[in-house]
């Protein structure tokens, strides 16, 4: 019994959890909490106790009627239960797993990310008529991710077979076949993802290393708290580089 708790705890999960509650705690802490509002905020509506117009990111609503929420909401909504929302809040918490989990165990990270990336979409939203911004922000986390793994081979709907790269442009395809319109949604979180993606992960090795969009240590702070010591022997030194070798 020892040995299977062991194990349970190994993995994040706890022994005689159900399969969708032990899926569910096993997502990092911002995956999780996005996904649940996500689907709390499409049932609210179908509910009728809220109302999609109470949601869409509005520049008057926010800064002259004081409408602070549609800050958050905006990004939340997807459509009433539906099959379009299913499909939207699985490639939601993938992509967002994917990318938190290996942003590293502080969230201090993954939650920079969403801040540029809501922070840019709000700015952009009223220039381009975009009111629920929810399928950009997943947009922009899907093409960062794609970037990110450009060996993985991916299967859409079991008929298309591509590698992860391509993913943003099928999804795209997709969106304009069952749509019939430009998604323009998709399209401006790719661009909010390509600046990322660009100063991350291809400006750092031309410009000896330095990462212009790498979190300040104020906001490290607030999740990671105060970093430790440094004030240490040089071979107290030499033993951590020896761990951090061996944990890799």
């Amino acid at each position: 019994m020892e040995m299977e708790n062991m194990f349970a705890a190994a993995r994040g999960g706890a022994v005689g959890q159900f399969p969708l509650e032990q899926w569910f705690y096993e997502m990092p802490v911002c995956t999780r909490w996005w996904t649940t509002a996500t689907v709390a905020t499409s049932i609210l509506v179908q509910c009728k106790i809220i109302t999609p117009f109470q949601l869409f990111y509005s520049f008057r609503a926010v800064f002259i009627k004081n409408q602070y929420w549609r800050l958050l909401s905006t990004f939340l909504y997807f459509g009433p239960l539906s099959i379009d929302l299913l499909f939207h809040v699985y490639f939601l918490q993938r992509y967002s797993r994917l990318l938190e989990e290996s942003s590293g165990r502080s969230p201090a990270h993954y939650s920079w990310l969403l801040l540029y990336a809501t922070s840019i979409l709000l700015a952009l939203s009223p220039l381009l008529s975009m009111f629920f911004l929810g399928p950009s922000l997943s947009s922009t986390l899907v093409y960062i991710w794609s970037r990110r793994n450009p060996e993985t081979r991916l299967s859409f709907l079991g008929l298309l077979v591509f590698t992860a790269p391509y993913l943003p442009w099928v999804l795209m395809a997709f969106s304009l076949v069952m749509h019939n319109t430009i998604p323009k949604d998709e399209i401006c979180g790719v661009i909010v993802g390509h600046v990322w993606y660009f100063f991350n992960d291809v400006y750092p090795s031309l410009h000896n290393g330095q990462r212009p969009l790498d979190p300040p240590g104020w906001w490290r702070r607030i999740f990671e708290g105060r970093p430790a010591d440094t004030d240490v022997t040089p071979i107290h030194n030499d033993l951590a580089a020896t761990s951090a070798v061996e944990v890799r």
